[in-house]
């Protein structure tokens, strides 16, 4: 590695291990990008707009984890790097704008901002390892890039395409991504790419991703406050905002109270960070995030129609969204620790069970319904944890 090119890469002392400024500063897009999201999926929540979303949610954690691995790298101190996410950030509020209308007349134009966040940035990564002189890592980087390329093809394919081809390209082309890097972006010749090459901070991707489950929270709290300000009439919604307040809260509590600080553990110690910060961040946050997303919308349902009878579909974000948060937290701290948190299992087991309920009682008792398990769980793992560690002591 040349000294000169030293400058490109993250430097290894405990300051640049924090997330860095430019690095909160392109986030901001992603806060714009999941309330563009969020209020698509409550303005019209069917199962076929809720599996539209689903591909949105997945290609906007994509794009976001693998910009922030790309960082995790880099020294974003350095001016061309900062360019580099200034770019990000532009295109990434094209990708925002376009999202709502990407399956009608803006497919080509959000297929062409997803394409060209995902291959400049990986082509400037490989100039970033080409001057710092690191030939492992670039050739990591030139294998993940010609997978990019391979996607984007299909992105772009599907945004030329009439809608229902269009949805058929755009799974297929989300699944060469999410593939690649359990295949380790395998080529012809080159064969696999060689395991623990990039030289990754567990500590800093934890740090990173659990700033992103705080954006995804900021967002549920911004979309229900501004639903509950226009529906202040309705008798229900200070109990639903009471409640949706509370859910927010919990979910903060359960991630951060015990989990995300043992996930930075692991993901530092380990010998195998590469490896590791694939499984807890790269794929073991996309359900962590997706259920939050997904609550936030059931939470806008109860606001704006709290005394209506529920529908299994509005049950899939009221519940779902919950579901899908204790599961990723579960397989968060299960894999942090060897230890499988049974209060959030019984969560997922009691949310389940509610949908048994769904037709017969009204949007707010499912919320009222959602908060409490939430609230069990929480209180469940605090007893239990606080009785571990005195315990131990």
């Amino acid at each position: 590695m040349t000294e000169s090119g030293q400058q490109w890469l993250r430097q290894d002392d405990q300051e640049a291990t924090r997330a860095s400024f430019p690095e909160l500063f392109f986030d901001l897009v992603f806060v714009f990008a999941l309330i563009q999201l969020s209020e698509t999926l409550a303005a019209d929540f069917t199962f076929g707009i809720a599996a539209e979303t689903f591909l949105f949610i997945f290609a906007l954690w994509w794009v976001w984890i693998h910009t922030t691995w790309i960082t995790n790298l880099l020294n974003t101190e350095i001016t061309p790097v900062r360019l580099l996410l200034f770019a990000m950030m532009f295109l990434g509020i094209v990708l925002a704008i376009t999202l709502p209308r990407a399956f009608t007349d803006m497919g080509l134009a959000f297929a062409l901002a997803y394409s060209a966040m995902q291959i400049g940035r990986s082509l400037f990564a490989l100039y970033a390892f080409r001057q710092a002189g690191d030939t492992a890592s670039f050739m990591t980087l030139l294998r993940i890039t010609v997978w990019l390329f391979l996607s984007s093809v299909l992105w772009i394919a599907g945004g030329l395409s009439e809608p229902r081809l269009r949805v058929i390209l755009w799974i297929a082309a989300l699944a060469i991504e999410y593939i690649g890097p359990v295949l380790r972006y395998w080529l012809p010749r080159l064969g696999p790419s060689p395991q623990e090459t990039l030289d990754i901070s567990g500590e800093h991707l934890a740090e990173r991703c659990a700033l992103f489950v705080i954006i995804a929270l900021g967002e549920t709290i911004i979309t229900t406050g501004k639903n509950a300000s226009g529906h202040l009439e309705i008798e229900a919604t200070s109990l639903v905002l009471l409640c949706a307040f509370l859910s927010t809260v919990l979910m903060w509590w359960i991630y951060f109270h015990d989990g995300q600080e043992r996930a930075a553990d692991k993901a530092e110690e380990t010998a195998e960070p590469q490896i590791i910060a694939q499984q807890l961040f790269t794929y073991g946050h996309l359900p962590i995030v997706a259920g939050i997303i997904l609550t936030a919308v059931g939470e806008d349902f109860s606001l704006s129609h709290p005394e209506e009878t529920g529908s299994y579909s509005h049950a899939l974000a009221l519940l779902g969204g919950p579901i899908l948060f204790l599961g990723g937290t579960t397989l968060m701290k299960t894999m942090a620790s060897r230890y499988v948190p049974y209060s959030h299992v019984t969560g997922i087991i009691l949310l389940a069970a509610c949908f048994l309920l769904v037709p017969f009682i009204a949007n707010f008792l499912t919320q009222v319904l959602a908060s409490t398990i939430l609230l069990v769980v929480a209180l469940w793992e605090y007893v239990a944890l606080k009785r571990f560690r005195r315990a131990a002591a």
